[in-house]
């Protein structure tokens, strides 16, 4: 008989988790990198998209977070060039940014990604937690 999962198993599931913050605002990724530490989550930021792309590719993160507002390369161009790369297509990705237009949004979902944030309308604490549970989704 399979042991039941706890609330420990599944907080085992998301520490030291690693995220990919792709974020160019250094107050906003200040605070998601302590909230993050705070939560046993092991952060990396990228402050353009380039960077936020090699990084990808390199650290092959757990769940990456993407403003699609970046310089350099924007979000949809990081989405573009991890979508279409074998190692890198399958991570989940949720998009954390200020375009609440409706194209905007339907444009980002055609790239299948796992959540579309508005950055106004989520306190740090929530977006935590919906890394978490997409974590734990994928985990189970």
């Amino acid at each position: 008989m399979a042991p039941s999962k706890s609330k420990k198993t599944t907080a085992a599931q998301t520490k030291n988790k690693k995220i990919l913050l792709v974020e160019d605002d250094t107050f906003l990724s200040g605070m998601y990198i302590a909230k993050m530490t705070m939560e046993k989550l092991d952060v990396t930021l990228a402050t353009d998209g380039i960077e936020g792309v090699a990084v990808a590719k390199q650290m092959k993160p757990d769940l990456i977070l993407l403003d699609l507002m970046l310089p350099k390369l924007d979000g949809y161009g990081v989405l573009r060039s991890l979508k279409k790369d074998p190692k890198t297509k399958n991570i989940p990705i949720i998009l954390l940014t200020n375009l609440n237009q409706k194209n905007n949004i339907e444009k980002a979902l055609k790239y299948e990604v796992e959540d579309y944030l508005i950055k106004a309308h989520y306190m740090p604490g929530e977006v935590i937690e919906k890394v978490k549970k997409i974590m734990r989704k994928r985990n189970s």
